[in-house]
């Protein structure tokens, strides 16, 4: 089973969701932006490499939202997904087709990776217990 991590950033109430660039696998999907865990590599030192070279972009991981467990048909992966904040930089797409900054109240308008949709019921849930 791969370890993947995620960043779910918030600013002003908007949450960062990147959609999958071309020949990627879940093409065209939806996501929190993050990427496989390397050896040796703490889960916040992973996503703090991920986030750098998929959007140039610096974070500041905060706490652990939670995890999701999906057999693709190219292998088992377990989604750890952590808040985090933008530190510093401006996003520029490397690896993604396009970002946006979203509502929660508009999260389900877009298609997710199978692996993520257990993260977003899970931050739609904190939302409504804390609104």
């Amino acid at each position: 089973m791969k370890e993947v991590t995620a960043a779910i950033i918030i600013k002003n109430q908007m949450i960062l969701i990147a959609q999958r660039g071309k020949d990627e696998k879940e093409e065209g999907m939806w996501e929190f932006p993050g990427g496989k865990i390397e050896i040796g590599e703490t889960e916040e030192q992973c996503l703090k490499r991920e986030i750098k070279e998929e959007l140039d972009i610096e974070i500041e991981v905060g706490d652990f939202l939670g995890e999701s467990i999906y057999d693709y048909s190219h292998g088992q992966i377990k989604l750890l997904a952590y808040f985090a904040q933008v530190i510093r930089g401006e996003i520029k797409l490397t690896v993604h087709s396009a970002i946006r900054w979203v509502a929660i109240e508009e999260i389900d308008e877009f298609n997710f990776a199978p692996a993520d949709i257990p993260l977003v019921k899970k931050l739609k849930k904190l939302y409504r217990e804390y609104n």
